[in-house]
């Protein structure tokens, strides 16, 4: 790892936003590819948390991230991000990051306007749809969100809670995990409640 910031206390709400793509160019510029093409995160925060791609993030290990400051950072294109990172002065240094995942503090996003959604919020809310008599019913959980061009599409991870209140995801006859895919539009997503971490839309529920 080239320059860091070693003595920084490490946020416990690190969020991974983006990863770096490769060098740019020959002065130690780096080329990010932003998760979400809003990247607003990314292009605000002054200290950047990297992961090495071969390392293993397990619960509590955030200390194996390491923060380091960006000097510079602008869009570059449709959906990349051109930055320079302190101590990161050539090339050589560069290329020594590429594919090292980038983590930012959700406290340092910059507030959403109104009817305005962080993907990562998202992610991890109980999704509600209709039944045929029009009863609210839990179809799954939010397990990750796409972009199609148009809009953001929800991938919904099909299952249900136990009797302790664990959400199981359901398995086809293959065993493989059972989703679907939900345009985040308002015509089916009627309501967002994310201190709640839940979603009511009129997804049928025997879709």
């Amino acid at each position: 790892m080239v320059d860091t910031r070693p003595d920084d206390a490490v946020p416990d709400d690190l969020v991974e936003v983006g990863r770096v793509a490769m060098a740019h160019g020959v002065r130690g510029w780096l080329k990010i590819q932003p998760y979400s093409p809003q990247a607003e995160a990314l292009l605000n925060a002054p200290v950047w948390w990297l992961k090495a791609p071969d390392s293993v993030l397990e619960p509590g290990a955030l200390s194996r991230l390491r923060g380091m400051a960006v000097q510079a950072c602008r869009r570059q294109g449709g959906q990349f991000l051109v930055a320079q990172l302190a101590g990161v002065g050539d090339r050589d240094a560069a290329e020594s990051l590429r594919a090292f995942t980038l983590w930012v503090p959700r406290a340092a996003f910059p507030a959403a306007e109104d009817d305005e959604y962080y993907w990562v919020d998202l992610i991890g809310c109980d999704f509600y749809g209709q039944s045929e008599s029009g009863a609210s019913v839990l179809l799954g959980r939010v397990g990750q969100v796409l972009d199609n061009g148009a809009h953001a599409v929800l991938q919904v991870d099909c299952g249900a809670c136990d009797d302790a209140r664990v959400f199981q995801v359901r398995q086809d006859a293959k065993g493989r995990p059972v989703q679907v895919l939900v345009p985040f539009v308002a015509a089916h997503v009627h309501r967002v409640d994310l201190p709640n971490r839940r979603i009511d839309s009129d997804w049928p529920a025997d879709f």
